[in-house]
């Protein structure tokens, strides 16, 4: 059967080459996917595959049912995109200024909605059941996988597996990790506010930018002085912004930043100590402040059994050179909310563009990837699917 499978997804892979870069060039950023959304859905309704439309928002759920009993596995694909203009010289390039697929959503999609198609044909020869889960807003918190799940799309399901096109490493590449493999992603903004006044006397004014300045210091000494060498953790102040004329102290100040952890007694632990430190500076200089601390997606924590039946998976593709175990990464994923509510696994295939170069990083104005990543991926997840009913 997974030879089938196999087959048919590579006679379908110039369909998921050009799905592909038909949503590079029609992306949408987060919470506006609504044409994205749209052109997922009617893909299913013309292979009358049966499918629910605004899903938690923007998100499109769509259902496979084999023949023979078994259990119920979910598949997850991101279709947002980011806020960047697209600087590559490609004849896909983005047509929408300003936006554009810089982290692979668009190939997750395709990988899953071929995959999706192919799994239907062979519904009649298949155990169990199947549930593709296509996520809007991925890239910005509160992101779509929180509301998709009050909204059901879980429900029934036994396990769920997700990749990402991980264009750092190579194509035929793929990384796994049990336990935490991405971080829990929050955010800070904090408003100093001092007493401005003229650039000459600073001795009658309280200085936003002294103070400001100091607190950059100081909350660096959180993660170098307060946690565990053994745990990692981040924090980063990102921006600084006081605006003013050069003979004049600022009175206000506004700092902005980033704080990565892996548990959850380490992440409030950080949010305390932060509140702490600028509390205590900013007494210091006579200053007030507004502190906010936005909580983001929760550290994606891989199922031990899961992971390992993925790692034994990817060895029926041929085309999967390296599985190797990965570092955990400090980015961000809410497919975390999925792997609280059901066992799973999150891994990583390597999608490096093969231009002789190394590349350019997620995110970047020139990302691309390897599309041959989308075949490995669809035939990875395939893998997991199909086999989950003899586990």
């Amino acid at each position: 059967m997974l030879k089938n499978l196999f087959t048919k997804l590579e006679g379908y892979y110039d369909e998921m080459i050009s799905i592909r870069r038909y949503l590079h060039q029609h992306p949408e950023l987060s919470f506006q996917e609504y044409n994205t959304a749209k052109f997922i859905q009617e893909y299913y309704e013309k292979l009358n595959i049966e499918v629910i439309g605004q899903v938690g928002g923007n998100g499109v759920v769509a259902k496979v049912y084999g023949k023979k009993p078994g259990k119920t596995v979910a598949l997850r694909a991101d279709f947002d995109a980011l806020p960047i203009q697209d600087e590559k010289d490609v004849p896909y390039k983005s047509l929408v200024p300003g936006v554009m697929h810089a982290c692979g959503h668009d190939g997750h999609t395709a990988t899953l909605l071929v995959l999706a198609k192919t799994i239907y044909e062979l519904r009649d020869e298949l155990e169990g059941n199947y549930v593709f889960i296509h996520q809007h807003a991925e890239e910005y918190a509160p992101g779509g996988a929180a509301s998709m799940i009050e909204s059901g799309c879980l429900e029934g399901v036994d396990v769920i597996f997700g990749t990402h096109l991980w264009a750092s490493e190579p194509t035929g590449t793929i990384q796994y990790r049990t336990g935490p493999i991405m971080a829990a992603a929050d955010r800070f903004e904090l408003e100093i506010q001092g007493k401005g006044g003229h650039g000459a006397q600073p001795h009658k004014t309280r200085d936003a930018i002294v103070t400001a300045s100091q607190l950059v210091i100081n909350l660096q000494q959180i993660v170098s002085r307060k946690v565990n060498p053994v745990d990692a953790a981040v924090v980063t102040v990102a921006s600084f912004i006081a605006e003013n004329a050069f003979n004049v102290i600022a009175d206000k100040v506004k700092l902005t930043g980033t704080v990565r952890t892996f548990n959850e007694e380490l992440r409030q632990f950080i949010e305390e100590e932060m509140e702490r430190i600028i509390h205590g500076t900013c007494y210091a200089s006579g200053s007030s402040y507004q502190f906010d601390f936005i909580r983001g997606y929760p550290a994606v924590v891989n199922h031990e059994k899961e992971t390992e039946f993925l790692i034994r998976c990817a060895q029926f593709v041929s085309e999967v050179q390296t599985i190797e175990e990965t570092e955990p990464q400090m980015g961000g994923e809410d497919f975390a909310y999925y792997l609280e509510k059901v066992p799973g696994t999150f891994f990583f295939t390597g999608a490096k563009p093969k231009q002789g170069e190394d590349g350019y990083p997620h995110h970047h104005p020139k990302f691309d990837i390897d599309e041959k990543a989308m075949l490995i991926a669809a035939k990875t997840l395939g893998s997991a699917a199909l086999n989950i009913h003899k586990e």
